[in-house]
């Protein structure tokens, strides 16, 4: 599976972001997707996680009612919708596919990164 991420950039606190990621290259449905962010010279921290269905979800507590993650299998894409965002959120933003926990281990493919940097 390749995964493609875009959207990332330069904002100020409190400005909002989407991050998109498309996968292609699947042969199987029905994978856990999600978004893992790593800041320098920190450890990745799972930040969202969805079901195949979107029925559920995960938050990591620091994003929890900031950010939402859905997907939309159709277009093979997950999004991550940032609000309210922090200088703490700066980090490097990568989606992963072929989930099948909300542990960054328990994910078999990942994007590039897409780095999100926020600052006034």
């Amino acid at each position: 599976v390749q995964l493609q991420a875009s959207g990332g950039g330069l904002v100020q606190p409190g400005d909002s972001l989407r991050l998109s990621c498309t996968a292609s290259g699947r042969t199987k449905s029905g994978y856990i997707m999600g978004w893992v962010r790593q800041a320098p010279g920190k450890d990745r921290e799972v930040v969202a996680v969805i079901t195949w269905s979107g029925s559920s979800t995960y938050y990591a507590d620091s994003v929890k009612g900031r950010f939402t993650i859905s997907r939309d299998n159709a277009k093979n894409t997950v999004y991550l919708q940032m609000n309210s965002l922090k200088p703490d959120d700066t980090a490097v933003y990568y989606c992963a596919d072929e989930g099948v926990g909300i542990r960054a281990q328990d994910f078999g493919s990942w994007g590039q990164g897409t780095l999100v940097t926020v600052s006034s």
